[in-house]
């Protein structure tokens, strides 16, 4: 039977653990706000390296260039699989998880993760990553980020023959879902080629350039790639705190009815000792009476 103080401490735990819920709650929201802005902001320059790109292809010589696309991309395929170095995000790992896990049958040759969450469920599958990333912890972190995994990338392609690449992740839906998503980083798809190609360009002339064509496409599929990982690590990381945001709304609730239920039973055992102390004066005086 629980005590007066057992109770007591128990609803002073809850309270407190009441307390860290809503604080998590206020940081996932602010941060929510923040992953969202970053990848907006992204937008205008990826408009911009898409321009470049347009008008490169426009040139008369860019149909002998050394483009970095193609649908039958040769070698070895590497995939990149972002989650979560943090819990208490409910099932947001183990969704991305499995869905990286459908797009791995017969492959791929080398693995990448950006998350240790995600890492310790792949080894206990069996499957080491080749290379494992931390997630930042504000948006000012991502740009760094995102300039290593460009090089590791470039490191696949150059001594580990990797000529596909492609990178999951989740992606928020709604208020506090997630949906995973994958994208083709390397080679670029020829429908995406041509379509940039054929599209109609804004302005009344074309820009010149004079830096050698070959190296500005490598510049701009480089920059392209720092578009697209940069967006997609910021959908990510904004939908592990929208799923977190509803991790702690649930738990937030489930700690408000049992602190309910502690506040009736200690309320309850209050009573009783109350009782029982008055039934033992009024016993106390009956015999004292009697015996006088």
């Amino acid at each position: 039977m629980q005590t007066l103080e057992s109770l007591s401490d128990a609803l002073e735990t809850t309270g407190d653990i009441q307390s860290i819920v809503r604080t998590m709650k206020a940081l996932s929201s602010v941060s929510i706000r923040q992953y969202e802005h970053a990848e907006a902001a992204m937008a205008d320059y990826a408009r911009t390296v898409e321009l470049g790109l347009m008008a490169l292809l426009r040139e008369p010589g860019s149909a002998g260039l050394l483009l970095p696309g193609g649908d039958s991309g040769a070698g070895r395929e590497a995939l990149i699989v972002i989650g979560s170095d943090r819990g208490l995000c409910g099932g947001y790992n183990d969704k991305i998880t499995r869905f990286a896990r459908s797009r791995m049958k017969g492959g791929p040759e080398v693995l990448g993760v950006v998350g240790a969450r995600v890492a310790a469920r792949f080894e206990t599958d069996g499957r080491r990553p080749d290379a494992v990333h931390t997630l930042p912890g504000s948006v000012e972190g991502l740009a760094s980020l995102v300039q290593a995994m460009i090089v590791e990338i470039e490191g696949w392609a150059r001594t580990g023959g990797v000529g596909r690449v492609w990178l999951v992740h989740n992606r928020r839906e709604g208020r506090i879902s997630a949906k995973p998503q994958a994208h083709r980083l390397l080679p670029l798809p020829d429908s995406y080629l041509q379509k940039l190609a054929q599209a109609e360009w804004p302005g009344r002339s074309l820009p010149l350039f004079r830096m050698d064509p070959d190296r500005l496409m490598s510049w701009l599929v480089q920059q392209r790639l720092f578009v697209v990982i940069y967006r997609a690590l910021a959908e990510a990381l904004a939908s592990e705190h929208a799923s977190r945001l509803a991790a702690m709304q649930a738990a937030e609730r489930n700690i408000e009815e049992r602190r309910d239920d502690l506040l009736q039973l200690y309320r309850q055992r209050r009573q009783e000792t109350i009782t029982r102390e008055l039934l033992d004066v009024v016993s106390g005086y009956e015999a004292v009476r009697a015996s006088d």
